[in-house]
């Protein structure tokens, strides 16, 4: 039988990209003006062969139009706690008839009561529906079912991409067997084989979503994330996806195709600094100084014309060049485009967090 809807590979033809504008103040220090910079790069990137959709509070409009007036955007107010469009704007799939629709899944901050990332996630929850309406695009109400965007990736063949410890945590839906999880998926994106990845990046508060580790280039083909210091404990994750990946096939019978896209070589710490701009919330998760945050190049976003890919900055200097060296040849039909994320992950996530693809 044929699935009733299909998700597209997020290489393939966009139509546009929905981002969230930076407010929460415990997520973006000092009122997000130390990310925008690196958020107009990234605006600007996509409005060069997509539409930028640009969500904003009443609050951030005028800010929000004032930033982009001058790109191919349209600037939609529709109410979120947070910016984290990969994980709160709908899943976009194809009907059979080629119709394009949006998901609508539950979302309770990563976790909800058992350990998300803050409380009041009611406006986050709503979003996806909000914009199917804005946009005029049929909504699939999946709100019995617990996901974030960052927890997938698809191949547009038929295979997708997840993490043991992100969809297997307690926080989303306990009641449901791996079996029956892996079911969901395959009814609502047309996925024909669920490829269980052991772990995410170390530290990754998201329970290690998927999106921060591995990503398909194309049918076939991805990226790890990986180090070859035996002593970082991301060694240890990375090797048994590594071997994971090495032992399965895709939906196709394809053995997987695997390059390794190294982390950063000096790990990206919480300063004093960044501490001292953060309001939290109460019930909010907070932070603190030297804290790890789960910084990757993996968590890069495909446009129509171009590869968004995160750099760190500092001591990384050297690492960021490899990456881009490294990306650029895996990707001869796209320019890489570097774009400064230490301000981003500072706001616990990055470039593929935040985006969320619109398929042509």
């Amino acid at each position: 039988m044929m699935p009733k809807y299909r998700m597209p590979g997020e290489f393939a033809p966009h139509a546009g990209t929905v981002m969230i504008f930076p407010e929460r103040p415990g997520s973006w220090p000092y009122d997000a003006e130390p990310a925008l910079p690196s958020f107009r790069k990234i605006w600007e990137a996509i409005s060069e062969s997509e539409t930028l959709y640009l969500l904003t509070s009443e609050r951030c409009r005028e800010r929000a139009l004032a930033m982009t007036s001058d790109l191919n955007a349209r600037v939609l107010t529709i109410p979120q706690n947070d910016a984290w469009a990969r994980d709160t704007a709908p899943t976009f799939v194809k009907a059979q008839d080629g119709t394009l629709c949006g998901i609508d899944w539950q979302f309770n901050a990563w976790g909800g009561d058992f350990d998300g990332l803050y409380t009041d996630y009611a406006e986050d929850n709503a979003l996806a529906s909000a914009l199917c309406k804005a946009l005029e695009i049929p909504v699939i109400d999946a709100q019995d079912f617990v996901l974030e965007g960052g927890s997938i990736h698809t191949d547009g063949e038929g295979t997708l991409l997840v993490t043991e410890t992100c969809l297997l945590s307690k926080g989303r839906n306990p009641k449901l067997s791996r079996d029956k999880i892996a079911a969901k998926l395959c009814q609502y994106l047309g996925a024909e084989k669920v490829l269980w990845l052991p772990f995410g990046i170390y530290n990754d508060e998201t329970n290690e979503h998927v999106d921060n580790v591995c990503a398909f280039l194309r049918p076939g083909e991805v990226v790890l994330a990986w180090t070859d210091d035996t002593s970082d404990p991301q060694y240890a994750m990375s090797k048994a996806d590594l071997d994971y990946l090495s032992s399965v096939t895709d939906a196709r019978g394809r053995k997987l195709s695997i390059h390794k896209l190294p982390i950063p070589k000096v790990p990206v710490c919480i300063t004093q600094h960044d501490l001292d701009g953060y309001t939290f919330a109460e019930g909010e998760d907070t932070r603190e100084v030297g804290e790890r945050l789960a910084a990757s190049y993996v968590n890069f976003y495909f446009t129509n014309n171009a590869v968004l890919l995160p750099q760190f900055g500092g001591d990384n200097a050297e690492s960021d060049a490899l990456a881009v060296s490294i990306m650029q040849a895996l990707c001869t039909d796209r320019k890489v485009i570097p774009i400064p994320a230490r301000e981003l992950i500072v706001g616990g996530g990055n470039i593929h967090c935040l985006t969320q693809q619109i398929p042509e």
